[in-house]
């Protein structure tokens, strides 16, 4: 199992689920998820313990975020693209996927995590311009990443009946 379908079964990310995170407002709110949490986080020097009532939320929000949205009307869109080409990264092993998007998703990840890191060690020594470097790392790796799935998307739609009914 590859830690993205972990973080997937963490997140109970059923095809019901799915569908609704392909809502456009679903992927573009879902940006706000690592500025709050970070923010949250940074509350610690605010509110002390209580932060991790807002650090709740934040986790709260991201968890929620591809529920409450309804179906998009339309899949024809990039943000609903990105989402079904996550769909068929996950997918990967049952249908294999070419090795340019392997790569490149491999690489976009990693950047990601170093991001990630470096955001998590500004937090942890309170530095603000390391915390939001990496913070800004990390979203635009992400955001890379996700545009590299439209482009996994459009070149797999065609290699299972299951992915090409995905998109309207």
């Amino acid at each position: 199992m590859t830690v993205e379908q972990s973080l997937t079964n963490l997140f109970q990310m059923s095809d019901e689920v799915w569908e609704h995170h392909a809502n456009p407002w679903s992927v573009w709110t879902r940006y706000l998820g690592l500025p709050i949490l970070v923010l949250s986080i940074w509350s610690r020097v605010w509110i002390g313990i209580w932060c991790l009532v807002p650090v709740a939320v934040s986790l709260f929000w991201i968890w929620i975020n591809p529920r409450i949205f309804s179906k998009p009307r339309s899949t024809n869109n990039w943000a609903s693209k990105a989402v079904l080409g996550e769909r068929v990264w996950l997918n990967r092993q049952q249908i294999p996927i070419p090795a340019h998007h392997q790569s490149m998703a491999n690489i976009l990840t990693t950047i990601s995590a170093v991001g990630t890191v470096m955001c998590i060690w500004g937090l942890i020594q309170l530095a603000p311009w390391l915390t939001v470097l990496g913070m800004v790392v990390t979203i635009l790796g992400k955001s890379w990443f996700l545009d590299r799935m439209v482009w996994l998307y459009e070149d797999m739609k065609n290699a299972d009946a299951n992915y090409r009914s995905w998109l309207y």
